[in-house]
């Protein structure tokens, strides 16, 4: 198949879920003989990434205006390659922002999925335009698409029940392969097994500021790794660096190796945030074997099953002070738990061999 991805930053991924469901699902596709394509904002690696095909585009470089510009003149350029002769057989975007664009492509032979993500009108940093938009987005993404995608259940529940419209549920991949390797930890100071972890965009509904606030009431020697940064949320990010203690570790986003080596040794992961599908970090986290917390919302309890450990903003500070406490027998249990799960339902394969058949699907 000749397929195209659009709606995201691009790949190799150095953003955030979006980017690595791109990187990880079209990588794996073009391995299966697919020819596959993914726009780009900003060009990070040559013309090719491991068999994909990388189209470097222009956008708005504006926090209400990058997203849905970037996928508007990526939807141009799509049409103008069909209509050239070179064009791709089916296409899938990604954000339910990007809702608007989908039915061109429709309009010129190409059926479209849309993964539509969590329910981002609900994120603190978007002023009223913005939630309009997100909340017109929803309602697009009923009819604009051939198909939408949910990553979770509760966002297919959601649709379904709000709109009546019937999604495809896909779930989010894991790797859960462990890094062997501590260079990164070296370089910040930590110790395998010593540390807390924290991995998200440093936007206010992920609530970093919470994780820092609930730890530092904590008596421990253990440190908390906060990993994360946003393009355009310097006031929040400044709020979470407003702190004396010495054990808090705040490093800016980590990728790649680094990030894996993180995931794959920490004493605990803290999932907290409260908006969104599924969340690349807790998967992986899970995957790798971490003693898991997480913020007690639908999503994130959906991929925790019995395996984590939830908390609500009010007793974040005693979750962490029981599992201090917990017998090393116990803690282990956990994390064999996490493992466990993540190996049973969140396969990356799996979820290409999904995606590969609902895209064939369509073409037919």
């Amino acid at each position: 198949m000749k397929i195209a991805l659009a709606g995201t930053r691009g790949i190799p991924a150095n953003y955030g879920g979006f980017e690595t469901f791109a990187e990880e699902l079209s990588t794996r596709l073009a391995a299966r003989g697919h020819d596959v394509t993914v726009y780009c904002r900003q060009k990070s690696a040559g013309s090719t990434y491991r068999g994909v095909r990388l189209q470097y585009l222009p956008t708005i470089r504006h926090k209400y205006l990058d997203t849905v510009a970037h996928t508007a003149i990526s939807t141009l350029h799509l049409l103008w390659r069909r209509l050239t002769g070179r064009g791709v057989e089916v296409a899938l975007y990604c954000n339910a922002a990007n809702a608007l664009f989908t039915w061109m492509p429709r309009v010129a032979g190409v059926p479209v999925a849309l993964n539509v993500d969590g329910l981002e009108r609900n994120r603190k940093k978007w002023n009223r335009a913005g939630q309009l938009w997100y909340h017109a987005g929803e309602r697009l993404s009923t009819f604009c698409p051939n198909v939408v995608i949910s990553d979770a259940e509760a966002i297919r529940e959601y649709y379904q029940s709000r709109y009546g419209k019937a999604s495809t549920f896909i779930p989010y991949g894991a790797d859960p392969q462990r890094a062997n390797s501590t260079s990164v930890l070296d370089q910040l100071g930590l110790k395998p097994g010593d540390y807390f972890l924290y991995v998200s965009r440093m936007e206010p509904e992920n609530n970093a500021v919470l994780v820092r606030e609930a730890f530092e009431q904590v008596a421990t020697e253990k440190k908390l790794a906060l990993i994360g940064d946003a393009p355009y949320a310097h006031d929040y990010i400044r709020r979470v660096r407003a702190t004396t203690d010495p054990r808090v570790v705040i490093p800016g986003a980590i990728y790649g190796d680094g990030y894996k080596q993180l995931t794959s040794h920490s004493f605990a992961y803290i999932q907290a945030t409260e908006v969104g599908g599924t969340h690349p970090a807790l998967i992986e986290s899970m995957g790798r074997g971490a003693l898991t917390l997480y913020l007690d919302t639908p999503e994130n309890a959906e991929v925790a099953g019995d395996a984590a450990i939830p908390f609500t903003h009010e007793n974040l500070a005693d979750r962490m002070r029981d599992v201090l406490r917990m017998s090393e027998e116990e803690r282990n249990g956990w994390r064999m738990k996490a493992a466990a799960r993540i190996r049973k339902h969140y396969s990356w394969d799996a979820v290409t061999t999904a995606y590969e058949n609902l895209l064939r699907g369509l073409i037919r």
